[in-house]
C-alpha cells in the first residue's frame, strides 16, 4: 500500500467510528451548521487579496512533526490580515490536526477550508458542523461518481468545494458542482513535489472553474510564474509552519509579495 491507500484506509475505521458517537442529526444542531458561509471562490475571481489560501499543518506523513506546539488562534490571527482563505487540517494521525483546530480558527472572518480525506456523506454534514465554508476532494482516492455525490451534497449544504487532482487523468473529475480545481504538485503516492505539474495542468482545466495551485510554493518568485501562467489561488503552509513564529513568516512573504511586480 501507498501512502495514500494507508490514510484512506484510516479514514474510513474513523468515518464508522464517529457516525456511532454523533448522527447525522445531531451534527444539525450544532451551533456552526446554520452559519452563513464566506466565498472563497468569489475572493479568488475577484482578485481582491493575496490569493494566498494559508495552511495551518502541524505534521505530515513524510516528514513527522513541523511545528507540534503552534497556537492556532495566534497564527491565523496573522494569516486572516492578508490571506485569501485559511486551511486547516483535520486529520490526526497522520497530519496532528483536530476539529477542535478548525473550530478555534473559526474566530476567523475569512474562508476556512476543511484538509482532510473526504470519502463519505458524513464528513460533508460534519465540515458545515464544525464551521468550515469550503471541502476538499482529492480524485486520487474517489471515482468521478463519487466526487459528484459529494460535491453536490456540499452545494446542498451551502458549502464550496475544492477538488485537489495531481494529473492529467484525474481532469475526468471535474463536475457542475465543483467551484474550485487545485493542481497538488505532490504526488500524494510518493509524497514527491514538482511545480511543473500545475503549469502542464492549468491549460486543461476549464475556464470557468478557479484554478488553484498546491504545494511546493517557497518563494515569491514562485507565486508571480504561477500566476502568469493563470492561477488564481496559491495554498501554501509548511513554507510558513516551519517557522517558529509562522504569523510572522507569512506576514514578511506578504510584503515581500506586495513590493514584487509580477507583470
Amino acid at each position: 500500500m501507498n501512502i495514500l491507500d494507508t490514510i484512506v484506509a484510516q479514514k474510513k475505521v474513523e468515518v464508522e467510528n464517529a457516525k456511532k458517537h454523533n448522527s447525522i442529526s445531531v451534527l444539525q444542531k450544532m451551533p456552526y451548521f446554520n452559519r452563513d458561509t464566506f466565498s472563497l471562490k468569489n475572493i479568488l475571481k475577484e482578485g481582491i487579496s493575496t490569493g494566498i489560501i494559508a495552511e495551518f499543518k502541524r505534521k505530515s506523513p513524510s516528514k513527522g512533526f513541523i511545528n507540534a506546539n503552534a497556537n492556532i488562534v495566534d497564527v491565523t490571527n496573522s494569516y486572516a490580515q492578508f490571506a485569501a482563505g485559511i486551511s486547516v487540517l483535520t486529520d490526526t494521525s497522520f497530519f496532528g490536526g483536530s476539529f477542535h483546530d478548525l473550530q478555534e480558527a473559526r474566530v476567523q472572518k475569512v474562508p476556512i477550508l476543511r484538509k482532510d480525506f473526504m470519502i463519505d456523506d458524513y464528513q460533508i454534514y460534519e465540515a458545515k458542523a464544525i464551521g468550515a465554508d469550503v471541502i476538499l476532494l482529492i480524485a486520487a482516492c474517489l471515482s468521478p461518481k463519487q466526487v459528484k455525490t459529494l460535491a453536490k451534497l456540499a452545494k446542498q449544504l451551502n458549502l464550496e468545494v475544492l477538488l485537489e487532482i495531481h494529473c492529467a487523468d484525474e481532469l475526468q473529475h471535474i463536475c457542475d458542482e465543483v467551484d474550485m480545481v487545485g493542481v497538488n504538485n505532490r504526488n500524494l503516492k510518493t509524497f514527491n513535489v514538482n511545480i511543473e505539474t500545475s503549469l502542464q495542468l492549468i491549460t486543461q482545466i476549464p475556464a470557468h472553474k478557479i484554478p488553484i495551485t498546491e504545494s511546493g510554493i517557497t518563494n515569491v518568485e514562485t507565486i508571480c510564474k504561477l500566476k502568469k501562467a493563470g492561477f488564481k489561488g496559491f495554498l501554501m503552509g509548511e513554507n510558513f509552519m516551519k517557522n517558529a513564529n509562522p504569523g510572522m513568516a507569512f506576514s514578511l512573504f506578504v510584503e515581500q509579495l506586495n513590493q514584487t511586480s509580477c507583470e
